[in-house]
């Protein structure tokens, strides 16, 4: 029986229809976590269900800037075609475009059947799976930052941020946001049905946080790509950018891709709560953060995954640029929230907002599962202000040295899977090259006039 013929595709058809939607958008996120996406008239949505919708695998290994990459299996191979299945399950009507809904694509090799080796969605699929196979079920909370720019043409780079209003940290209103983005946003992103919950203004003029509720890992991954995308197209539509560069502007402070991360074992339980243990965590927990820990100089390569992430770094910035963890204490790169019992998690507070957010939570879990099967204890928490490098073991500070640990670190990349980090080792090695051949504003003006 073809997709046509289902009584499922026929009663959504039915449904979309009656809601006077004509268009499903179908999207997937690329390598960098940027949103393809192709649009779908509805009564063609069967025949898209029935033999999938064909992409050129290229489309993983093209930069920002549309060249295309050589990566092994893309151009060496005649670029071959991936191809894209409606997953119906995540169907949702777009509140900013009448008569359009969207849903999410699996992605699949059409010479084998299988799961395209650089999609995302499926590689945190193959983590959480390894979870699921030792008794834990990850769930996760995201939260993201991102600055709001308005155009400016006589700027260089064509955008400047959209307030620059001063010492607003953590408000709501119009004294930080004076034509209410935040209010419109997320009163718009309730209706997308993302599990969008709070926002408010961040540290410095034109950022923002929006926070998303948590929800099982794959949930969650959904749900940040999905609240990216439709950020960014808000903006759009209102002849804005916003932008979750990890740092945009020299004279503010960078965006952050924050993970609270908690496991259920197999009664339903928090797995990492223990009323009797060291800190209210249980092994499992303590074994998790040991992980993260051992594993963080490569998960800083899908955590902090550009050039300009590194820059987001350094004392005073509450980013972290050392490997610890702390009890409430956001100087450290793991954070463990007050809260105990079921609420029992831990804070990642390594990642930045331009981190693909199936990349970062799988890279996550599988840290966090290697430790767990290590069964090593982290050392003592942090005490204090924690920017002392004496204490702590630094990250890499720069994306070449992420991305050498992230080859180096072999436990980490079976788990991730050889063909995925292939792939992105390859792509992020050209855009390291790209950018040391790029002569910037910086080298200009630092040089021109005086050799």
């Amino acid at each position: 029986m073809s997709a046509s013929d289902t009584p499922p595709v026929r009663h959504r058809m039915e449904r979309l229809a009656a809601e006077g939607i004509d268009v499903v958008r179908v999207t997937y996120p690329d390598l960098i976590g940027t949103e393809r996406a192709r649009d779908v008239l509805l009564d063609h949505l069967p025949a898209a269900c029935d033999h999938g919708l064909a992409f050129c695998r290229a489309v993983y290994h093209t930069s920002p800037q549309g060249d295309t990459v050589r990566v092994p299996g893309g151009l060496d191979a005649g670029l071959p075609d991936i191809c894209v299945h409606p997953d119906l399950d995540t169907l949702t009507a777009l509140p900013w475009e009448p008569g359009v809904a969207t849903c999410l694509g699996d992605v699949t090799d059409p010479a084998t059947g299988l799961p395209a080796p650089e999609s995302p969605r499926d590689l945190l699929r193959a983590v959480i799976a390894r979870c699921g196979e030792h008794g834990l079920r990850p769930v996760v909370g995201p939260e993201l930052e991102y600055f709001l720019c308005d155009p400016a043409p006589d700027d260089p780079r064509g955008w400047q941020r959209y307030s620059d209003a001063r010492g607003v940290i953590y408000t709501a209103g119009l004294r930080a946001d004076p034509e209410n983005h935040l209010l419109r946003t997320l009163r718009t992103l309730r209706d997308l049905d993302i599990g969008v919950s709070s926002g408010n203004h961040e540290y410095d003029g034109s950022q923002f946080e929006i926070n998303l509720t948590h929800s099982d890992a794959l949930s969650a991954a959904d749900r940040a790509f999905r609240f990216k995308a439709a950020v960014k197209e808000l903006a759009c539509k209102e002849g804005r950018l916003a932008t979750f560069m990890a740092k945009p502007f020299n004279s503010a402070g960078g965006s952050g891709f924050h993970l609270h991360l908690s496991c259920a074992d197999e009664e339903d339980g928090n797995a990492f709560a223990d009323p009797t243990a060291p800190h209210g965590l249980s092994a499992t927990a303590r074994h998790a953060v040991a992980g993260v820990l051992a594993h963080a100089p490569a998960l800083a390569a899908l955590a902090n995954p550009t050039v300009n992430s590194y820059k987001r770094f350094g004392p005073d910035t509450l980013a972290p640029w050392l490997i610890d963890w702390g009890l409430d204490n956001r100087s450290a790169m793991v954070r463990i929230p007050p809260e105990r019992g079921p609420a029992t998690r831990f804070e990642l507070r390594l990642g930045d907002a331009g981190a693909n957010p199936y990349l970062l939570i799988a890279g996550t879990l599988a840290a966090a599962l290697l430790g767990v099967l290590a069964g090593e204890e982290p050392p003592a928490p942090l005490e204090g202000y924690g920017y002392d490098a004496v204490g702590s073991a630094v990250l890499p500070r720069s994306l070449p040295d992420a991305l050498d640990a992230l080859e180096a670190d072999t436990s980490l990349t079976e788990v991730l899977g050889k063909d995925f980090t292939t792939s992105y080792l390859a792509y992020k090695h050209d855009e390291v090259a790209r950018f040391h051949r790029h002569v910037t504003d910086w080298e200009f003006t630092e040089y021109a006039y005086h050799l």
